[in-house]
């Protein structure tokens, strides 16, 4: 679903880039089990600046190193955990895992909530929910979802994509490859062993904690979107969303909070409702010499959709309501256009090459483009070799729109209707599978300048935020917490750390172990989000100031 390590590694290449993502991770070095002798810094060329860390700030981190073999562990043991929401594996186990981490954090609440049933005529997946009142100051949300993708392409990986090996990824000596390593459980764990290590090495976390882990994210966040409308009391006290982020593949850190509109339908063309081809189940392929298909007549309705190119919507009013860009968001992204490799952004995501080579037209894609996408089709005979003739009576695609301010999603999904009845297709069955909607939110805000302290102090380079309310971020439900014209919560949200991963829904994902060059490894990115939580408290003093604008 949502790629955010991709865009936060096209981000970073507007600090410029070294090498590329897309590699092929090398021979096994540690499996699960063994004694891992991780190094806490690695090859690292960059550390944070000790002279600004207060001495119980450096217990932790001196508590981090010590425990970076147990913290690497954790982490294994949760990838080893499948938790795909699609399909329902390893979901209860995962959900009940997760209230485990938060009670063993001494979370005086720590509960499953079960989503029976949602709008969109779907049970939700359970949503946990915890609280840690350590009688201080301020409150922090932190955001969780612990669903995955899917694994597709088995093939593919390097080593089985729940047994979280550790091995060489050049530059990189130790990554571990897995299934959720960046998407999201890797950047998620770093948290969770810095609460920890806050916890056994002072005793105190400096801020309350309010945790919500959903297990729908992969599925439009159905089950959550629940959750947040029918208990918006549980959230009362919060005072702003801290939500796991990373490093891009060049150091740079990304700043993340709003989010781009995202809605899922499935189309279905089958022989039932047609009229013609077979009916009630797949017949023999022979058949098709004097029987219609509606496998290709689906094929037929999906090229009225998009041009030869597949890249602009044909569809009678799809891009209407799109906000132009504003003049500072145009800057911004000029200015970042001057420092992207084309070649090497392409590597980061595994790409041939871009729709645009031109790097702004690109940058205005990427970061606000609009798109209806073919995410995947099915129907008749799926097996990958062999023969076996097959005229299928049913075949389904599914597809999302990336949308931006100030589009409607539901709108859209309407306006896909009226073109297929346009086109005489009023038997292709269209469902709506969820929807998120944008979400705009301003970065003047203690949050904000807390990662930015933090940054900092870390030697990590970054792009202020801009001091007009803006998207950094691509699809997540954050509207769901900063939307007040759509949700009964409204705070301030940010997401960042030290740390990078990448391969997120693709083959051998990976979460940086070891680190490398400007890239922290899991220790270094632990003792971002200890920072993090002194930044915001108040305990390293005064704050980033107030952003100026671009």
């Amino acid at each position: 679903m949502k790629s955010y390590w991709a865009i936060v590694a096209t981000i970073s290449i507007l600090v410029g880039c070294q090498s590329p993502d897309a590699q092929t991770p090398q021979t096994a070095e540690t499996t699960p089990g063994a004694a891992l002798g991780i190094r806490a810094t690695a090859d690292e060329e960059i550390s944070p600046d000790l002279s600004r860390v207060p001495e119980d700030l450096k217990k932790v981190f001196d508590h981090i190193d010590a425990n970076i073999d147990q913290h690497v562990g954790n982490l294994q043991r949760w990838v080893q955990q499948p938790s795909i929401s699609n399909s329902g594996e390893g979901i209860p186990e995962s959900a009940q895992m997760v209230q485990g981490f938060f009670e063993q954090l001494g979370c005086q609440e720590s509960r499953v909530y079960d989503v029976p049933m949602t709008e969109w005529g779907q049970p939700g997946n359970p949503v946990v929910y915890a609280k840690c009142d350590e009688g201080a100051e301020k409150t922090l949300l932190i955001y969780w979802m612990y669903d995955t993708m899917p694994v597709t392409q088995p093939d593919a990986w390097v080593s089985p994509p729940f047994e979280a090996r550790l091995q060489e990824y050049p530059p990189f000596k130790k990554v571990l490859i897995g299934r959720g390593a960046t998407n999201s459980k890797g950047p998620q764990m770093v948290q969770w062993n810095a609460f920890m290590a806050v916890r056994e090495a002072i005793g105190t976390l400096p801020v309350n904690l309010v945790i919500v882990a959903e297990g729908d994210e992969e599925r439009m966040s159905i089950g959550l979107r629940q959750f947040v409308r029918e208990n918006p009391e549980l959230f009362d006290d919060v005072d702003a969303m801290y939500r796991f982020g990373g490093q891009g593949r060049s150091g740079g850190g990304g700043i993340s909070g709003g989010s781009e509109g995202c809605v899922y339908i499935e189309l279905t063309t089958s022989g039932e409702r047609w009229g013609r081809g077979p009916l009630a189940s797949n017949i023999h392929g022979a058949h098709k010499r004097s029987t219609d298909a509606p496998a290709w007549r689906h094929i037929k309705m999906l090229s009225t959709l998009v041009s030869e190119d597949g890249n602009t919507v044909l569809v009678d009013g799809f891009y209407d309501d799109a906000l132009p860009l504003t003049a500072k968001e145009l800057a911004r992204l000029e200015k970042s256009a001057a420092n992207i490799d084309m070649k090497i952004a392409a590597e980061n995501v595994g790409v041939a090459r871009f729709i645009e080579d031109d790097p702004l037209e690109h940058l205005k894609r990427a970061r606000y483009g609009i798109s209806l996408n073919l995410d995947g089709i099915w129907g008749g005979n799926m097996y990958p070799a062999g023969a076996g003739a097959i005229l299928p009576n049913k075949i389904t695609s599914k597809h999302n729109f990336r949308y931006v301010p100030n589009m409607d999603g539901l709108e859209m999904t309407k306006k896909v209707r009226a073109h297929l009845d346009k086109h005489g297709y009023e038997d292709v069955e269209m469902t709506v599978i969820g929807d998120v909607p944008w979400s705009k939110m301003s970065y003047d805000n203690d949050a904000a300048k807390a990662l930015m302290t933090t940054y900092d102090i870390f030697g990590i380079p970054y792009g202020e935020p801009p001091d007009e309310k803006s998207i950094l971020g691509p699809y997540w439900p954050a509207y769901l917490f900063v939307n007040d014209a759509v949700s009964p919560i409204s705070i301030p949200i940010v997401g960042g750390a030290a740390g990078h991963g990448g391969g997120a829904h693709a083959a051998n994902e990976f979460w940086v172990i070891e680190g490398a060059g400007k890239v922290y490894g899991m220790a270094g990115a632990e003792k971002s989000v200890a920072t993090f939580l002194w930044a915001y408290s108040g305990k390293l003093g005064e704050l980033k100031p107030a952003m100026t604008g671009n």
